[in-house]
């Protein structure tokens, strides 16, 4: 009989796997000025032609309804796999967004094992973009 996870053979992986994944996820829902980039700091940047690659991992369903402009559309389960950034430097700026934070968190995870150093999230992500005013690219009538 078994009496505890622990006698699963992949029970330490799974467990720590998830704990990095909680901990990514919550650090993407914070408003912490080390990883994070106000909306105002980014919308001067887009002004200023200066801004960081800036990446929608949402669905693309929700990225089709409307995006920050310029922003790269990479769903955060592909951001383990895809080859749109091996264009970029490892140490260019990433500014990761979705609709609340949770999404971003994991992008950044395997943003991260894919070798990129300089990862950011935008504060507030898309809800709090669009709730300010701030310019997007609507869905276009077909």
């Amino acid at each position: 009989m078994i009496n505890s996870c622990s006698s699963f053979p992949g029970a330490t992986w799974v467990s720590k796997f998830l704990s990095i994944v909680f901990l990514l996820t919550m650090q993407a829902c914070s408003n912490d000025a080390k990883t994070h980039i106000t909306q105002s700091a980014l919308l001067q940047q887009m002004q200023e032609s200066s801004a960081p690659i800036i990446i929608d991992v949402r669905s693309g369903y929700e990225y089709q309804a409307s995006h920050i402009p310029a922003a790269i559309h990479i769903p955060f389960w592909d951001t383990f796999f895809t080859e749109q950034l091996q264009s970029y430097s490892s140490t260019q700026a990433l500014v990761l967004y979705c609709e609340h934070g949770p999404r971003a968190g994991i992008a950044k995870w395997g943003l991260s094992l894919k070798g990129f150093e300089n990862i950011r999230y935008l504060q507030g992500h898309m809800s709090a973009w669009r709730k300010a005013g701030f310019p997007i690219i609507p869905a276009t009538d077909k």
